[in-house]
């Protein structure tokens, strides 16, 4: 595949390989369907009267959409017979929007959708999610893939999966147990191998977690020398940066500098502003891009559309060092689940002086050298989500509670937690509303979800991103806030994450396209997951088709499982 130029907008976007690529499929769609209407066929499923949004940030415009097996055959006028086609199934979509559909580039159902039971991945599909993008923050090695896709192939799956080849899972494999160390020079080859053996595998670029053990020991030198290897597959690369709270800019700087010195397109995984101290920072990160891209370097992001990271209870923020006995309890709950034992511990602990020390050390600076929240994100950039304890506290930072008491912070929180009967919920890493709506509107910028499996209850544990963000860009942020135009909304899930990965068909609708479809209710279409019921799933979602399959129908799962691995 070669590496088309892409603009990041809808006009620019549009030129090129893409659009001579369209229009050949177009003149070849319309000579086929001559040819079949000459040999008396028909199509499979016709889509009537709705108002098309196709994806390129175009006007919406009424038409009907006619599909033959697995693929888009013509997307016409607004003929209520879809122009003379004939087909043995039709929908109705009068009043609904008509869209492609939508492509999360960085999901985490991947490892989830293999599990009996939740191999249709619900919660996404009601979002109109077909295609979802694994492994993300590093974490995939060719072995993983591989195995993936043969459960997949094995008990099928409700949306199509695409890869990337994980740095952190690569270096898993070669390193092993001794991680903080730069490789050896046969270890480099092995890593620059499996980096290759994914991409022959299908992966779509290299992606880093370098926040993360143990991508956080690897150089910025190390990550290059992999990128390369992606680069000559025409791969891109996907970062979750190394610092985002405590160097922001220097952490996205690092992304435009793997991308340049390697030659390849980066991202930057879920961009965001954390913290207090970084209010307002946003507009030098989009300084950054928008210089690297005047120098002819394609750099983008992806976003969720929320004012906060990741969620965690305050006992999840603690890390209780391996010598400090009586916490065995504790340390299996934080792996498996709450527990009364469990809590029963940790409160004991932390009402010792001596042990209180011990465990903030390590809360706060990591145990040897290794990954903990409060020394990534810190105090000023948790807030507290929910808390039946203390409803007061809800929408403070961790900071501003310890100001408030005149505490030490670590000292406020293990006061929380001793004091509380039930969860004190948080998330690890917030952001100002502004700051989240400045970074939305650019125009580089995508919109994936960073979420996991959603199973639609009432429960309390997850992010209800991973349930409501697609939904929510176009029913909170375009339809109620205007923020930007459902049509923007709608290319920033489809053509923009398709035309920057190099898929040639999907993200529009266009005939010779995949018949990846999300039909809405404009109207109606919102999340309905939150801080409190992060697993609710969203509504507003009417009709869903994947390969040509549809797998909603009128609300309703049709239990169809017509996803498949896509590959570069």
């Amino acid at each position: 595949m070669t590496r088309r130029s892409f603009a990041g907008h809808g006009a620019a976007s549009r030129t090129g390989l893409g659009s001579r690529f369209g229009a050949t499929l177009t003149l070849l769609a319309a000579l086929l369907c001559a040819a079949c209407a000459r040999g008396g066929k028909t199509a499979d499923l016709i889509i009537l009267g709705g108002t098309i949004v196709d994806g390129s940030g175009d006007p919406p415009r009424t038409g009907t959409v006619v599909i033959a097996g697995h693929d888009i055959v013509t997307v016409g006028g607004a003929a209520a017979d879809g122009g003379g086609a004939q087909a043995a199934d039709t929908i109705d979509a009068t009043g609904l929007l008509v869209a492609p559909g939508f492509i999360d580039v960085h999901n985490h159902t991947p490892p989830t959708i293999v599990l009996p039971g939740n191999h249709l991945n619900e919660g996404f599909i009601r979002q109109g999610v077909t295609t979802v993008f694994g492994g993300p923050d590093g974490a995939f090695a060719p072995t993983h893939i591989r195995r993936f896709s043969e459960l997949y192939a094995a008990q099928g799956i409700g949306t199509n999966v695409a890869f990337y080849i994980g740095h952190n899972g690569i270096r898993n494999e070669v390193l092993g147990d001794d991680q903080q160390r730069a490789p050896t020079p046969d270890e480099m080859e092995a890593m620059r191998a499996l980096v290759r053996e994914g991409m022959e595998l299908g992966a779509f670029g290299l992606s880093t977690g370098l926040m993360y053990e143990p991508g956080m020991f690897a150089g910025t030198a190390e990550v290059i020398a992999l990128a390369m290897e992606a680069a000559e597959y025409d791969g891109v690369y996907d970062s979750h940066v190394r610092n985002p709270v405590h160097d922001f800019v220097g952490s996205d700087r690092e992304v435009v500098e793997i991308a340049e010195t390697a030659g390849l397109p980066g991202k930057i995984g879920h961009l965001k502003a954390v913290g207090l101290h970084n209010e307002g920072v946003i507009a030098d990160i989009v300084e950054l891009v928008e210089s690297a891209r005047e120098r002819g370097i394609v750099i983008v992001s992806d976003q969720y559309p929320y004012d906060g990271a990741a969620t965690a209870s305050l006992t999840g923020i603690v890390v209780a060092p391996p010598d400090l006995a009586g916490l065995d309890a504790f340390r299996q709950m934080q792996r498996q689940g709450r527990t009364d034992e469990a809590m029963a511990q940790l409160k004991a602990a932390l009402a010792d002086p001596a042990s209180r020390a011990l465990l903030k050390d390590a809360s706060e600076n990591g145990v040897d050298g290794g990954f903990a929240w409060l020394n990534a994100t810190g105090y000023t950039s948790m807030r507290i989500t929910s808390s039946a304890d203390y409803p007061e506290l809800v929408g403070l930072y961790l900071s501003e509670i310890a100001e408030q008491r005149g505490q030490d912070p670590f000292d406020a929180v293990a006061d929380l937690i001793i004091g509380s009967t039930r969860p004190v919920n948080l998330t690890l890493g917030a952001i100002k509303e502004h700051d989240v709506r400045r970074l939305m509107v650019q125009p580089w910028n995508m919109i994936a979800s960073d979420g996991g499996f959603a199973d639609g209850s009432d429960a309390l544990a997850g992010h209800p991103r991973s349930a409501g963000t697609f939904p929510r860009l176009i029913g909170h942020y375009a339809r109620d806030e205007g923020v930007l135009s459902v049509q923007e909304a709608v290319r920033k899930v489809t053509s923009l994450p398709a035309d920057f990965h190099g898929i040639d068909d999907r993200g529009r609708l266009a005939a010779g396209m995949r018949a990846d479809i999300a039909i809405f209710d404009p109207a109606t279409i919102i999340d309905r997951s939150d801080w409190d019921h992060p697993q609710r799933f969203a509504e507003g979602m009417v009709h869903v088709l994947v390969n040509g399959v549809v797998v909603l129908r009128d609300g309703e799962m049709t239990g169809e499982a017509p996803g498949e691995v896509v590959k570069r």
